[in-house]
């Protein structure tokens, strides 16, 4: 047997990883874990990250966490089983992410650990000075971000040649300087001798769908979801972390014969997007908390005027500029009930990356048929978060949307009371040579102002029985795990993944536990009364505060509507995404489960015995 071969064998085989990446953001660190994330992709095996950044220009401390294996990964895990630190601050502000026989890498040219912690491995390594040494002098330490990718490679295995090409794609624009010092410094890192850190990730236990992978972010999937719904214009101002949508579809949307407008200011982009709806065209338009306050009086004419459009709110925490970086769900009352008067409006929020997409499909769907606005909440998490899944099956799903411009009849009105309302776009020939018209003033069928007390009772009975109408064919979010018991786990957004785990070691512990993730938060699918039934306690796991009253936002709504008393509430504030444990520890208290404790990994699956 050969050596290679020998010293292959002999490696450990390990489930999954947990890789924590901590430096500042001028590091590349968000790079080390997209390069991971799609190796993964790319690979048998799952993967998950979580991300966090400074919210100032000049930077400051950030992280990247991946997790990446076998089975089905739903979360970027709670503690980590490797921590890479760039910094002392890296290591004092992390050391406790690290599972108990956990690995630190630290780059020993910045960072002095403490001797006496012998509860994990500490490897002192000079990534600072070996990338120098490796790319050159004149590029100081930059590539560091590189050297970290090539030292983690040849720990887990990895997939060079992929690894390589991934690499060569990422700096494909640049100079072939650039290309070249980046390979050196993966090559350097690659090469470091460490041979007692050496584990192999098993291949996922996922059946695949038969098709290819696909590795990305939620606001990527989310802007080519709308491209596949056929959206092809819009208009939008920058704002984190909804702005790389809106560069997304300003590079892609011409491609498609569409236009995307960067516009002066968040009123501008909404008016210009409705303006491009007016004229038969879906439009998107989309900001964060802070935008979509100031698209709320332009939101509410959409209402009035039944006007399809599709709108993107990429949560963040609040209010005011609050903490532009952070996680927080705290705009569904906004979404819901923002705008003056009454405006019934319909608003979903994807479960993970994947259903971004869909999701976007299904917001594009219901726009167009309904005449109404629709807002998508997505938040900070999803946004960032880098996710696999099966390629869509895009020949199928492509839609081919063109102003609908064909001849009206002579009975044609603009706002029929005995059917939804379909716009005529500007340019259409009326057999009855009267041309529609389209306000924000209250307004007859022909679309003509009324300030009628019973004419004004008809149209709002009309704006808000299309949603019920649509209420009544959604279908029914997913019951997993226990379909009656003790407590049934409800959430919306990003605590799906860690929802679905948490239920998961509950019920291994013994409780009787369900879990249903809502996507349709207004109007709400038909049957969760029935469901809410059959629990003991109905817990609303949110990220966004609990208020005067003890409810989150989603639980106040849920109580409101269904008036059951068993409906409570956990939220938290912090701006960061729910761990696993976290949820376990609310659940296990209310319920007075004594052992959480079983599935959950306490020790680093990489504290085994290695070869020496």
């Amino acid at each position: 047997m050969s050596a290679s071969a020998s010293s292959s064998a002999n490696t450990p085989s390990i489930p999954d990883v947990v890789i924590r990446l901590a430096g500042n953001s001028q590091d590349g660190i968000q790079a080390i874990g997209g390069f991971l994330a799609r190796l993964a992709g790319r690979s048998d095996q799952e993967v998950m990250t979580y991300m966090t950044i400074p919210s100032t220009i000049s930077g400051g401390p950030s992280i990247f966490q991946v997790r990446m294996g076998s089975g089905e990964i739903l979360s970027a895990g709670d503690r980590a089983d490797v921590l890479v630190a760039f910094y002392q601050h890296s290591y004092e502000n992390h050391r406790a992410s690290l599972r108990p026989g956990g690995v630190l890498l630290y780059d020993s040219d910045h960072v002095t650990p403490n001797p006496d912690d012998k509860e994990i491995t500490a490897v002192g390594i000079p990534m600072t000075s070996a990338t120098v040494e490796a790319v050159g002098g004149s590029s100081k330490e930059k590539g560091k971000n590189i050297y970290v990718l090539g030292l983690l490679t040849r720990m887990f295995d990895l997939d060079v040649p992929k690894l390589t090409q991934l690499i060569k794609e990422r700096f494909g624009g640049k100079s072939e300087d650039i290309i070249r010092n980046a390979l050196l410094a993966f090559d350097a890192g690659y090469a470091y001798p460490a041979e007692q850190l050496r584990y192999r990730l098993e291949k996922s236990t996922v059946a695949p769908g038969g098709r290819p992978q696909v590795t990305t972010d939620g606001n990527t999937a989310l802007a080519y979801g709308l491209i596949a719904a056929g959206v092809r214009h819009g208009a939008a101002y920058p704002i984190t972390p909804w702005s790389s949508i809106m560069e997304t579809l300003r590079t892609e949307l011409p491609k498609y014969g569409g236009l995307f407008v960067q516009c002066e200011d968040e009123i501008a982009a909404i008016s210009t997007a409705l303006g491009f709806s007016y004229g038969g065209n879906l439009a998107i338009t989309g900001s964060s908390g802070p935008g979509l306050s100031l698209k709320m009086e332009a939101l509410g004419w959409a209402t009035m005027a039944e006007m399809p459009l599709i709108v993107i709110n990429v949560q963040r925490g609040g209010p005011s500029t609050g903490m532009p970086t952070n996680i927080e769900q705290s705009d569904l009352m906004q979404a819901i009930y923002g705008s003056h008067g009454d405006a019934p409006r319909v608003v979903l929020a994807p479960k993970n990356v994947e259903d971004c997409f869909y999701l976007a499909m299904e917001a594009a769907r219901i726009a167009r048929e309904y005449s109404t606005p629709v807002i998508i909440l997505s938040d900070q998490a999803i946004a960032t978060r880098i996710e696999a899944f099966d390629e869509p099956d895009l020949p199928k799903l492509m839609v081919n949307l063109k102003p609908d411009t064909r001849p009206r009849d002579a009975d044609y009105k603009s706002y029929p009371l005995d059917r939804i309302t379909h716009h005529a776009p500007p340019g259409s020939l009326m057999a009855s040579g009267k041309y529609p018209t389209v306000t924000g003033l209250e307004h007859d069928e022909l679309g003509h102002p009324s300030a009628s007390p019973a004419m004004h009772m008809k149209m709002m009975a009309k704006r808000r029985e299309k949603i019920q109408a649509l209420a009544a064919i959604l279908p029914a979010p997913e019951l997993a795990g226990d379909q009656s018991g003790e407590v049934l786990l409800i959430g919306w957004g990003c605590t799906y993944g860690p929802l679905r785990e948490a239920m998961g070691r509950l019920r291994a512990a013994g409780a009787k536990v369900g879990h249903l993730q809502m996507r349709h938060l207004n109007p709400f699918s038909p049957g969760l009364a029935q469901t809410f039934n059959r629990y003991k306690h109905i817990l609303v796991v949110e990220i966004n505060d609990q208020g005067l009253y003890g409810y989150g936002q989603l639980a106040t709504l849920l109580r409101a509507t269904f008036c059951n008393p068993a409906i409570e509430s956990i939220t938290k504030t912090d701006g960061l995404t729910y761990k696993v444990s976290e949820i376990v520890e609310h659940v296990a208290k209310k319920i007075g489960l004594a052992d959480t404790s079983i599935g959950m990994r306490k020790q680093s699956v990489l504290a085994m015995p290695v070869r020496n």
